[in-house]
């Protein structure tokens, strides 16, 4: 538990963020604080120089007089000395017990005296030299707390700055958690679209999405039960008809009678067990993904011709004439048992709804680089406006004495639908009937 706790948190956006900005914030802070810092002690060091200089202008005026004595304000209890030399070079004045050696360079200079460092700033005139220095660690130690006074607003606002970024944050994010509240107290069934008012820009795609996505489980789980109700449908018409043929065998004591009872029993589980096998084969091709199925590189051709070979025999005791015509040799990626099901559903479609002496055939062309398999019949063919009503499962066409389970066109398009073909519906103009055409889409380039 606390391993999928500890994924998840390293997973929560809410938690990167604010990682993310606090942590910029604390570095931006560290830097300027840094460079605040080191302007501030620039600053006043430049300052203390200054007050160096206007203390030595103020003391160039006139003589000084032997003995003097500055206040202590200006003296060594603020870290500064003061000496004084007249033109011959007496030392006429000097504020501590601190001796300075005389300076010939004018103007600012570091300078040890006893291990202690100054900085001293030389002034000379006609009558006297003056010589005003500053402990130099007491200027750092000045230095240091004004620059801290300067850094402190800075260190006082970063803390308010992270307070604020973090409930704008969770501010921010509350839609999201609003929207996760909302799906994790449905119920299971419940596929009704989320709200989207007041939702963010970035955050409304997201709900669109998956509304859209409810909107398509919501139409799946329609056919399914449309499916489930179907299917059912249509197994208690052959399982009462199998039930009645055996209470019929069951009464019968006539053996021809009984011998005809047995044919229909045997023809009703054929075709009870021909509709479990057309419901499977249809479930199967639904669910399954088009990228899970092997791909094979298949002769188009040939495999149309050994479906035409294997349904010969039906279309000969039907009295139809089915063959290939001529064609493009074309190659197509895919399945190859799954396409032999499709173009055998094709087939036996239309030679179920072809007349007898009619004609059927089969055909391979190339149209703009696309592969298009063609099934013609002579037949009556299909209403325009019924030609899509006729993929949904269990409709049938209007010849119901063909029989079959309805199932057939449903398992074609869903096996063209997994090989991202289209199979469509129209009227054949050369033999009159109904034709489908498989469009497989264009090989890509090599």
């Amino acid at each position: 538990m606390n391993s999928a706790n500890r994924a998840q948190d390293s997973h929560s956006l809410r938690r990167r963020l604010l990682v993310s900005v606090m942590a910029a914030i604390l570095i931006g802070a560290l830097f300027q604080g840094i460079s605040a810092y080191r302007s501030a002690l620039a600053q006043a060091d430049t300052l203390f120089d200054y007050h160096l200089q206007q203390m030595a202008n103020s003391l160039r005026g006139g003589p000084a007089l032997p003995g003097l004595r500055l206040d202590n304000a200006a003296g060594d209890s603020e870290g500064y000395v003061i000496q004084i030399w007249s033109a011959d070079g007496t030392h006429v004045f000097q504020s501590s017990h601190v001796v300075l050696p005389p300076r010939a360079v004018l103007g600012f200079a570091d300078v040890t005296q006893n291990g202690t460092r100054y900085r001293v700033y030389s002034v000379q005139t006609a009558l006297q030299t003056i010589q005003i220095a500053q402990n130099m660690d007491d200027r750092l130690s000045r230095a240091r707390a004004l620059a801290a006074r300067a850094v402190l607003p800075m260190a006082l606002v970063a803390p308010l700055l992270m307070l604020v970024l973090w409930w704008i944050i969770n501010r921010s994010l509350a839609p999201l958690e609003r929207t996760r509240q909302q799906v994790a107290a449905r119920a299971a069934d419940d596929l009704t679209a989320l709200p989207e008012d007041g939702l963010p820009d970035e955050v409304r795609p997201l709900v669109q999405e998956i509304n859209l996505l409810f909107g398509r489980l919501h139409g799946s789980f329609d056919a399914q039960r449309a499916f489930v109700a179907n299917a059912a449908h249509e197994l208690r018409s052959p399982l009462t008809a199998l039930k009645l043929q055996a209470q019929s065998l069951a009464r019968t004591t006539d053996p021809q009678a009984q011998q005809q009872a047995v044919t229909r029993l045997n023809q009703g589980v054929d075709r009870a067990i021909a509709l479990m096998q057309q419901l499977l084969v249809l479930a199967r091709q639904e669910s399954a993904h088009p990228a899970q199925h092997a791909k094979q590189d298949i002769d188009l051709a040939a495999l149309a011709a050994q479906v035409v070979r294997e349904l010969q025999p039906q279309a000969q005791a039907a009295d139809i004439t089915v063959e290939q015509l001529a064609g493009a040799t074309a190659r197509v990626e895919g399945e190859a048992d799954s396409l032999a099901i499709l173009l055998r559903n094709l087939l036996e479609n239309a030679i179920k709804y072809t007349p007898r002496e009619g004609r059927v055939t089969v055909q391979i062309d190339m149209r703009a680089g696309q592969t298009v398999l063609s099934v013609a019949d002579s037949g009556p063919g299909i209403p325009a406006e019924q030609r899509e009503h006729m993929f949904e499962r269990f409709v049938r066409g209007q010849a119901q004495q063909a029989g079959g389970s309805g199932l057939g066109l449903s398992i074609a398009r869903a096996i063209a639908m997994r090989h991202r073909a289209e199979l469509t519906l129209d009227r054949s103009e050369k033999l009159g009937g109904l034709l489908a055409q498989v469009v497989f889409p264009a090989a890509p380039a090599r």
